[in-house]
């Protein structure tokens, strides 16, 4: 077989084909093909821009863009073969081109290389892809207000080191995951604006001769800016990386997330249902419900982080400006954004179902004498020191540890041997209510501060 049959686009300098195994360790189309419909979108739009320049006459134009769609319909129907010794998705959809309206097809790659083809590729992908995830969090965050607004007034223990610490809204708690995903969304919004940058017209390296016009091209696949220097263009991975990292920063707020579920559901705990559909049984033990989704997700964050790694450790040593090392990006860019996009999506179908289990949630509240640090306000306000006050509390806490008594069932009697000021107003601050009703301040676990926090969150998503 010769080399030009073998290697359609580059064959004519080669005296002999390329080794079986290292045109298919070398191929990218198993992967990469699915950057198909972004790759025939910048096709067209480059020949639409090589016919205003001139390049190309309108029935050029006219023939190619036929084709890229009729192509682009065998894709999808499934009817498209996808060759190896065609390297990748572009060779194999140009190759196609040829076949299908003649030396025209031949004619698209005026003016370009597949160095700022594929880099075009990657970030119009991207674009969507980050598109598609915003909605998620979205729908997530939607699912999260809802939840937060139905159970303003339940009662839990919020925790530090995970010791009970004080009393809170499971609405509240809610909205902590909330905050966390718009930021996320703040990330991955800013982070779109460099992914939409255009690097076509930087040809393989330094430019092109032909009398491009990049605006042109610009302007029809949506990119907001040109790429100002056409070295960079070609091999800049930032987006990939940028995007990496804010995908790693929602994994790791979706695992954090996950493992209070996994908590939460366990007999220890016991503060939520998982519906049925979310979980799965065990082969063994048929007792078991087993909280899969959220581990999974939890173990899932992993690919994220060692996508974002391995990008960091593929450009580190890289000199200007294409190497054949940026293959290697699409693959865990790829895993990255799928991992985030599905993670999502399962926590925004699971979370509008979690059904909180009031009274054990409330029940643990009175546990660990939740309500310390209202007993120490409340002798502050009587005008005592608070460093004195945080003893006098640890001397009653230490006596209901002893005892088996929580602050608020101990008597008036029991209370006043640590400190005379305790009157019988006290228990008005040592109940739940009274200890979360008191935060009443923005960002405070208040049942009236939360559902306000509920209204500003509407009107976020709102303005989206």
């Amino acid at each position: 077989m010769s080399a030009e049959k073998t290697n359609q686009s580059w064959g004519g300098r080669f005296s002999e084909p390329v080794d079986a195994f290292v045109a298919r360790f070398t191929a990218s189309v198993d992967f990469d093909k699915r950057l198909y419909r972004h790759d025939i979108m910048g096709s067209i739009a480059h020949a639409t821009m090589l016919e205003q320049a001139g390049v190309l006459s309108i029935a050029e134009r006219d023939a190619i863009i036929d084709g890229l769609t009729q192509i682009q319909a065998e894709i999808e129907a499934g009817q498209f073969d996808w060759r190896v010794d065609l390297e990748d998705v572009h060779m194999n959809i140009e190759a196609r081109l040829t076949d299908r309206i003649g030396i025209t097809g031949k004619k698209l790659h005026t003016g370009r290389s597949r160095n700022d083809q594929v880099a075009t590729d990657i970030r119009l992908w991207l674009r969507d892809e980050i598109d598609v995830i915003i909605k998620e969090i979205t729908r997530l965050q939607e699912g999260l207000l809802e939840q937060a607004e139905q159970h303003a007034d339940v009662i839990m223990p919020g925790f530090t080191h995970l010791q009970t610490a004080q009393p809170v809204s499971f609405g509240h708690h809610l909205l902590a995951w909330f905050e966390m995903l718009s930021r996320d969304h703040e990330r991955l919004v800013d982070c779109r604006k460099r992914v939409n940058r255009m690097p076509l017209g930087s040809a393989a390296l330094a430019g092109t001769t032909y009398p491009i016009q990049r605006e042109i091209t610009c302007r029809l696949l949506g990119f907001e800016a040109i790429g100002g220097n056409s070295l960079d263009g070609v091999s800049d991975r930032d987006f990939a990386i940028e995007f990496c990292a804010a995908a790693s920063l929602a994994m790791m707020h979706l695992s954090r997330f996950s493992e209070e579920l996994v908590l939460w559901t366990s007999a220890q705990f016991n503060f939520i249902e998982l519906p049925d559909r979310f979980c799965t049984g065990s082969s063994i033990m048929p007792q078991k419900k087993n909280p899969d989704v959220p581990e999974l997700v939890r173990g899932k964050s992993g690919r994220v982080f060692g996508a974002l790694t391995g990008l960091l450790t593929l450009m580190k040593g890289q000199p200007l400006a294409y190497n054949k090392d940026n293959q290697e990006d699409k693959e865990p860019l790829f895993d990255a954004a799928d991992t985030l996009r599905d993670s999502l999506r399962a926590f925004a179908d699971m979370v509008p179902a979690l059904k909180p289990r009031v009274e054990v949630m409330r029940e643990a509240a009175r546990r660990g004498f939740s309500t310390a640090t209202d007993l120490a306000d409340y002798l502050v306000r009587r005008g005592l020191p608070f460093r004195d006050c945080h003893e006098i509390v640890g001397h009653a806490v230490k006596y209901g540890v002893a005892t088996g008594k929580d602050l608020a069932e101990m008597s008036l009697d029991e209370l006043r041997q640590f400190s005379d000021q305790i009157g019988d107003d006290v228990f008005a601050v040592l109940t739940l209510e009274g200890s979360v009703n008191a935060r009443d301040h923005i960002g405070g676990t208040a049942p009236a501060q939360v559902r306000a926090a509920v209204a500003r969150g509407k009107a976020l998503l709102a303005a989206r």
